[in-house]
């Protein structure tokens, strides 16, 4: 019997949660995703999710967020910097361009996207329409009074 782990499938997807507890032997296929820039997937409340984004160096001109049917792509294009004689005894700060996607689940919108002190914040919502919302159906005796409800949902 595989055992698989579904780790990289948890930190590229939101509101996917019983998806997931579900699907806890499966294995993302692919593998070699990069890891950068690091990201953090939190839920908020019931129905709201937060994904920070650690982009120091980053400015707002040089951040784009897109939303795409069920998926939001951030992207950072870094400026051309000028040539500066600078030696490095050590460069541990990314200084490059990105693209991340993440999968998001049917009903989740992007409600607003913040960049403070290097980490970028992006709010999420599950908005689920009323007509997927569960329904009381009242339930009526043979003389026409109303004796109980049915749960649909």
């Amino acid at each position: 019997m595989n055992h698989r782990d579904l780790t990289p499938l948890f930190r590229a997807t939101v509101g996917f949660d019983r998806m997931m507890n579900m699907l806890d032997t499966a294995k993302r296929l692919d593998s070699t995703a990069s890891s950068f820039p690091p990201y953090n997937i939190e839920k908020v409340e019931e129905n709201a999710y937060r994904i920070t984004m650690a982009l120091a160096g980053f400015s707002e001109n040089e951040l784009e967020v897109t939303i795409k049917e069920n998926s939001l792509l951030v992207t950072g294009q870094k400026e051309k910097e000028t040539e500066q004689n600078v030696t490095f005894l050590h460069q541990g700060i990314a200084n490059r361009s990105f693209q991340k996607t993440f999968d998001l689940a049917d009903h989740i919108k992007v409600t607003g996207a913040n960049l403070e002190n290097g980490l970028l914040v992006i709010d999420l919502a599950r908005e689920i329409p009323e007509a997927k919302k569960p329904k009381n159906i009242p339930i009526l005796s043979s003389n026409g009074n109303k004796t109980g409800l049915i749960n649909k949902g």
